[in-house]
């Protein structure tokens, strides 16, 4: 990108809708309460022929550092700091307010190019807004509608004009392969032959997902040695989904820290439901995800029910128990721990746990490693000659169970895909196998390939009768 953009102004006034109309997505939630915003999110903008990123950011507010809005306020300064230019917005319709006069002069310090956007314009009444909008001191408003879309052609004249030609049109450079937030599209076709050896420097999508107020904004903040992600001691202060780009070993990772999640009869407001919806998006892009436990209080129903959905959506999943530095008698603790994991979450048996303190950073790098190590799992493929082996022993150390007088056999097996793993058994009768054979062959798979705590796909279908087209012609 040639140069980044942030979109700044008061509370309510059409930031993150600008945002979305600029990146052609909706990743910023939009409603109509002020203050939904609280982290800067950064996007890939395109606007007519420019190209630039563009960061959304909190509502500015007048507040004291050590409050919600005061930590939010931080946020914006500095990705106003961050930035090479900034769109201020006003509401045109609702006209100029003490905060904007405020916050232009804020603004106006930093020494740094401005452009005025006076949002709302399409509405009746906007035009005293619009005039008023000069008295900041900004030049000239540039009259748009961020919800449909009107006025884009001059704010892309107005940014070419304060950022300059150089700077808006540089020379390009060749591409690099990067991190988007499209994820996980089709799955690529695999060669049930051919496995392809695990590439360790290849980028890695993790999702930090878990209850409200278990630490995981605390946990990514400690990974990035700074403090990018609003933190503080309320819950449910993330909302949005906010990625961010790190390394780690000199591999690409790109987190995402999501909002909490509540039991689902709790959440009854609008805006949480959109939150919500957001994690739930974060999970099926990313590629492994960890669930931050509080170790204070683990294993509440809500912790089992965010891990059964990861699990049924197919990710790799990695435990976190966070905040163990609260933790008095340790080795009784995880032992503790291990034994409730084990117990409580059969469908992930062998599932990578691990104790951390984000608070502190201890722990970090262990978890680090059982995220590599799961995806390394995640990937694995299983070649068909080795299945069928272990097909054969499977079947006559424990046979499948006969249903209504007549015994299944299976006949074929082989890997059909990864991430997950999946398998096909070509047997007689595929409805019919119980669901209680399905669990030995899966719990089979996992402990003889070494296959832990991922999920384990496996499809029966019915094989090829050669002798079918005779029977057709009898009849």
């Amino acid at each position: 990108m040639s140069f980044k953009v942030a979109i700044v102004g008061r509370p309510n006034v059409g930031k993150s809708t600008l945002f979305n109309r600029l990146v052609g997505q909706k990743l910023a939630l939009v409603d109509d309460t002020p203050g939904v915003t609280r982290d800067r999110r950064p996007g890939e903008a395109r606007l007519a022929d420019l190209r630039f990123t563009i960061i959304d950011t909190a509502g500015l507010e007048e507040a004291a550092a050590d409050t919600l809005p005061g930590r939010m306020r931080a946020q914006t300064e500095a990705a106003i700091d961050e930035a090479d230019l900034s769109l201020f917005v006003i509401d045109a319709k609702a006209g100029l307010t003490p905060a904007d006069n405020t916050l232009a002069e804020m603004v106006r310090r930093r020494g740094k190019p401005v452009v005025l956007v006076a949002n709302k314009a399409e509405a009746r009444g906007s035009d005293a807004g619009f005039y008023d909008a000069f008295t900041l001191g900004l030049g000239e408003p540039c009259p748009i509608s961020a919800e449909h879309g009107q006025g884009m052609h001059d704010l892309r004249d107005a940014i070419v004009g304060a950022i300059g030609e150089e700077r808006a049109f540089p020379e390009e450079e060749p591409a690099e392969e990067a991190l988007s937030d499209v994820m996980l599209t089709k799955e690529e076709a695999d060669n049930p032959e051919e496995a392809a050896p695990y590439d360790d420097s290849k980028p890695l999508r993790v999702a930090i997902v878990g209850r409200p107020n278990a630490g995981k904004s605390t946990l990514i903040n400690r990974y990035l040695g700074e403090e990018r992600l609003l933190t503080g001691p309320e819950a449910g202060i993330t909302r949005d989904s906010i990625s961010v780009e790190w390394e780690w070993r000199g591999r690409p990772i790109k987190l995402f820290d999501t909002a909490g999640m509540r039991r689902k009869a709790r959440v009854v407001e609008k805006l949480e439901k959109l939150s919500v919806s957001d994690a739930l998006r974060a999970i099926r892009f990313a590629e492994c995800v960890v669930i931050v436990f509080d170790a204070t209080i683990p294993f509440e129903k809500q912790d089992l029910q965010i891990v059964d959905l990861v699990l049924r959506e197919g990710r790799a999943a990695v435990l976190a128990f966070n905040k163990w530095d609260m933790i008095e008698d340790r080795q009784a603790v995880l032992a503790d721990l291990r034994e409730k994991t084990d117990r409580l979450l059969p469908q992930a048996r062998g599932i990578r746990a691990v104790p951390i303190s984000g608070e502190r950073g201890t722990g970090l790098d262990k978890l680090m490693q059982a995220i590599a190590d799961t995806d390394k799992v995640w990937n694995r493929r299983i070649s068909t000659a080795r299945l069928n082996r272990w097909l054969d022993h499977q079947t006559v150390s424990h046979p499948p169970p006969a249903v209504s007088g007549r015994r299944l056999r299976m006949k074929y097996m082989t890997q059909v895909k990864t991430r997950p793993p999946g398998f096909m058994i070509s047997c007689t009768r595929p409805d019919a196998v119980p669901e209680s054979y399905i669990r030995y062959l899966t719990n089979g798979l996992r402990n003889d390939f070494e296959m832990p705590g991922v999920p384990i796909r496996i499809h029966f279908r019915a094989g090829e009768n050669p002798f079918e087209h005779k029977r057709k012609k009898k009849r």
